[in-house]
């Protein structure tokens, strides 16, 4: 027969419940995307790699122009519209916020 346990008072039960349910669950965040630091203004650089590389790309975006030379969207934007002004870019596509535009072929 074993041997007989002595009976716990309430709060000796309360505080080993207590101890034994173990830490709160935590949520995961999700996925969180990278940030992207563009530039608001131009600068010489910049400019001079807009006008060199923007042209000989095959298609051209806001958010191609912004990823490769790491500008804002709102800046793209303008940068796509001065080219196009320029006739240096031939826009395919527009509406609302999505354009898509090709370089032009040289004759």
């Amino acid at each position: 027969m074993p041997p007989k346990t002595q009976q716990k008072s309430k709060a000796q039960k309360m505080a080993a419940a207590q101890a034994s349910k173990g830490k709160k669950k935590k949520w995961s965040k999700g996925k969180t995307r990278e940030k992207s630091n563009g530039q608001v203004l131009f600068d010489k650089d910049t400019y001079d790699r807009l006008y060199k590389e923007v042209p000989k790309m095959k298609v051209i975006t806001i958010a191609n122009i912004a990823e490769r030379l790491k500008l804002t969207g709102s800046l793209a934007r303008k940068a796509i519209c001065e080219l196009r002004d320029k006739k240096l870019l031939n826009v395919v596509y527009q509406h609302r916020g999505m354009m898509i535009a090709t370089g032009t072929p040289k004759e």
